[in-house]
C-alpha cells in the first residue's frame, strides 16, 4: 500500500512536467522561426554585403583616400558578412525571443513579481541597444580618427575584415553592458543586497572603478576610455534614482 501514494506522485507530476517541455519547445521553435525570417528578410534587403560595408562605414571615412579593408582568408569575404547577418537578424527578432522568454515564464509569477520582472527585461534590452547605438554613431568615429591621427604618412592602413569584426563585437558587447549599469543598481537594491544609502556612498569608487574597467576594455585612448566610463557614473546616478521608484512600485502586498 506504500507504493500506491508514491506511484499515483509520479503520475500526477510527470504530465505538468511534459506539458512544461512542450510549451519550451515551441517556444525555442517560435523564437528560432522569427530569427530566420528576419535573416532571410536581411539577406535580401539590405543583403550580407551591404550590412557589412555599413558596419564598415565608421572605419573606412577615417581611412586614407584609395585604402580599404583586406581580407586575408579565403573564405573571410563570405563568412564575416554572413555573421554580422545572423547577429542583425537576432537583433531585430529579439523583442520576440523576449516575448517568449516572458510567455513561458510569465504563468507563474506573482502579480507583484510581474511588475518587477517585465519592466526589468524591457528595459535592460533597451539599454543595451541604446550602449551599441552610441558605440556605433559616436565612439567608432572618434576613436578611429583619434588612432588615424597618429598613423605615420608612410603605413598605409589596410585592417582585416575579420578582426574588425570581432574588435566591432567586443566593443558593442562592452558598451551594451556597460549601460546595463542602472538595471544592476536596481536589482541589488530591490533584492536588498545594498541599500539605497550604501549606494550612494560606494559613488566615489564607482567612478574609480568605471575608469579601470574603461582602462581595461577599450582601445588604449584617451576617446574610447571616456567615452565608456563618463556614460557608466551618469548612469550609476540615475540606477540610484531608479532603484528608489522602482521599489516603491513592486513591492509585495503584504510588505507594503
Amino acid at each position: 500500500m506504500s507504493d500506491t501514494p508514491s506511484q499515483d506522485e509520479l503520475a500526477g507530476t510527470e504530465q505538468p512536467f511534459v506539458q512544461h517541455l512542450i510549451e519550451l519547445r515551441d517556444r525555442l521553435v517560435k523564437s528560432t522561426i522569427a530569427v530566420a525570417i528576419a535573416g532571410a528578410v536581411l539577406a535580401i534587403f539590405p543583403g550580407p554585403a551591404e550590412l557589412y560595408d555599413l558596419l564598415a562605414a565608421p572605419l573606412v571615412a577615417q581611412l586614407p583616400a584609395g585604402a580599404t579593408l583586406i581580407a586575408t582568408s579565403v573564405i573571410s569575404p563570405f563568412l564575416v558578412p554572413l555573421k554580422i547577418l545572423l547577429m542583425t537578424a537576432f537583433l531585430l527578432a529579439l523583442p520576440v525571443v523576449l516575448y517568449q522568454v516572458w510567455a513561458f515564464v510569465a504563468p507563474g509569477l506573482y502579480a507583484h513579481e510581474k511588475k518587477l520582472v517585465l519592466p526589468l527585461v524591457v528595459s535592460s534590452t533597451l539599454l543595451f541597444m541604446i550602449g551599441v547605438a552610441f558605440c556605433y554613431l559616436f565612439v567608432f568615429g572618434q576613436v578611429f580618427k583619434f588612432i588615424q591621427s597618429f598613423a605615420p604618412k608612410s603605413i598605409t592602413a589596410a585592417p582585416d575584415i575579420e578582426a574588425y569584426l570581432s574588435f566591432v563585437l567586443t566593443m558593442f558587447i562592452a558598451f551594451g553592458l556597460a549601460f546595463e549599469v542602472p538595471i544592476v543598481v536596481i536589482v541589488l537594491a530591490r533584492m536588498k543586497v545594498v541599500s539605497i544609502e550604501k549606494l550612494k556612498g560606494f559613488r566615489s569608487y564607482f567612478i574609480v572603478l568605471a575608469f579601470i574597467i574603461a582602462a581595461i576594455v577599450t582601445p588604449p585612448d584617451v576617446v574610447s576610455q571616456l567615452a565608456l566610463a563618463i556614460p557608466m557614473c551618469v548612469l550609476y546616478e540615475i540606477g540610484i534614482w531608479a532603484a528608489q521608484v522602482f521599489i516603491k512600485h513592486t513591492q509585495a502586498p503584504d510588505a507594503e
